[in-house]
């Protein structure tokens, strides 16, 4: 298990977060430039090594109703993809009912394109015919997408 002092130094490498002391030498990291009124990413990181990172829910890490995940026994290389993960999150404004209705085609630099639709409950990534991907929230979807080069045309 990492220590206070070593997580604090793993998240202190991402200049997009800025450090707020709490009660009980706890510490918050808030992502400024979020687009939504959440900007904590790490949460009530505590001297015995406890803390969260926000994930929010539907995507691949296991969270709690508030959609944080526990980083007590969580690994260098586990906390650096959940707080890249999280900023990720945080940097896509959710789209207007009008913009999920439709359809929407992603590009890649060398020009693939996938296209990522609502079904049902899902919100599914299509290459051609061929279903790349499911993911239960389009926040998951979008950070996929962008995670893997694409951007909306």
């Amino acid at each position: 298990m990492l220590t206070f002092e070593q997580k604090q130094q793993i998240i202190e490498t991402f200049p997009e977060l800025k450090k707020k002391s709490i009660s009980l030498k706890r510490l918050n990291y808030h992502f400024e430039d979020s687009q939504y009124d959440k900007t904590i990413v790490v949460q009530q990181l505590h001297p015995n090594g406890n803390g969260y990172v926000f994930v929010g829910d539907g995507g691949p890490y296991e969270a709690d109703e508030r959609g944080l995940a526990n980083i007590r026994e969580a690994t260098e290389d586990e906390l650096r993809e959940m707080i890249n993960y999280s900023i990720a999150l945080l940097s896509t404004k959710e789209a207007t009912d009008d913009e999920e209705a439709a359809d929407q085609v992603w590009t890649s630099k060398t020009g693939g394109e996938l296209k990522l639709v609502q079904e049902d409950d899902l919100w599914n990534i299509y290459h051609g015919l061929n279903l790349e991907d499911s993911f239960e929230s389009q926040e998951a979807a979008i950070l996929y997408l962008k995670e893997e080069g694409f951007k909306r045309n």
